[in-house]
Formats: structure tokens, sequence, C-alpha cells
């Protein structure tokens, strides 16, 4: 990479913080996961006002031209949707659910999706990580194992999966916010680098 690539690169990288849109997202994120990090609480000021002033900017400068506030919509309701049937099985936080419908709130309901999707990842990855330097790893595994095959019968019975391990049985808990920081900044700046 020679100097005027690294340049070119730098100022893409840049104009993610200048612009509102991901600046404020961004700076949202990292305090979030912060929080997260610190309390295993993601605060509903946070949440609440990204989801308001996300939804603001993006019906007053669309990001796509004419989408007016079905994009800030769509995005709430694809990060809300696709969160919330993991609250109820009590796999993430109401935090998780509402930060990534506020990120949603940024993103529109496309980039919202592959940030969801990178979460998990990036949340797996951490999960096998911390597993893998506490000694932990069998007891993940044997718990993931009962978990998939509960749900499998629960799906084939036709039951709402009702899944409750006992702070023994558990292999630690983790700050999904940080994965959900981390999975949508680098879905931001994957997409600005033209990865995505």
């Amino acid at each position: 990479m020679d100097h005027s690539e690294l340049r070119a690169l730098l100022e893409l990288i840049g104009m993610l913080f200048t612009d509102p849109r991901t600046g404020v997202l961004i700076a949202l994120l990292l305090a979030a996961a912060v929080s997260d990090y610190r309390s295993f609480r993601i605060p509903n000021w946070l949440t609440v006002g990204g989801l308001v002033f996300g939804t603001v900017y993006n019906i007053l400068e669309p990001p796509v031209h004419g989408a007016g506030w079905m994009f800030p919509a769509s995005g709430i309701a694809t990060g809300f949707g696709l969160m919330f049937p993991f609250y109820l099985m009590r796999a993430v936080g109401a935090g998780d659910v509402k930060l990534l419908a506020m990120a949603g709130a940024f993103l529109g309901w496309n980039d919202t999706l592959y940030a969801l999707l990178f979460s998990f990842v990036v949340g797996g990855v951490a999960a096998l990580a911390f597993a893998a330097y506490h000694g932990l790893m069998r007891r993940l595994l044997d718990n993931t194992r009962m978990l998939l095959c509960y749900l499998t019968l629960s799906a084939i019975g036709g039951q709402r999966p009702t899944v409750q391990l006992a702070p023994s049985q558990s292999a630690g808990k983790l700050a999904f916010g940080v994965s959900i920081a981390a999975a949508t900044i680098g879905e931001v700046v994957a997409r600005q680098l033209g990865f995505i």
C-alpha cells in the first residue's frame, strides 16, 4: 500500500466520524459497550436518546432518496424484532434488544440485519475465548448441546421454549452489548470501505 492509498483509506475512515449519522452512532455504541462491560447494563437514556436522534436525523436527511420515515422505522423493527425472541429465551438482556433497535434507527433494515449477524459471530467468538481462557469449554459445549436439543424438542412439540440454567451450570456471563457495538462499528466501517 503506497502513500496515496493509505491517505485515501484514512480519509474514508475519517468521513465516518465527521458524518453526524455515523459519528453519533459510533459514539453511542462505544458508550453502550463501556457501560455494559462495567455493569452489565445499558442505560435507557442512551438507547432511547440514540433512537430518537437516529430517527429524526434520517427523516430530515435521508441516506436514500425518498426513504423518509421508512428507513429508520424498518431498521428499528428489524433490530427489535429479531432480537426480542432471544430476550424471551433469556439469551440476551433488554438493553441488548434496545441497543440493536437504536442502531437500526441509524442503519435501516439491511445494515441492521448485517449488524445482527456480525454480532452473533463476534459474541460466539468472545464466548469461546472466554470459556477457553477460564477452562470452561466443556461446560459451554454441554450447555450448547442441551439448549439445541431442548429448542428442537420444544419446536417439534409446539411449545414455547423456556430455558433457564442454574447458576452452577453456567459457563459465565458476557456483556453482549460489547459484541453488538464491535460488530455494528465493524459493519459500518466495512460498508464505508466497500467490503459489503
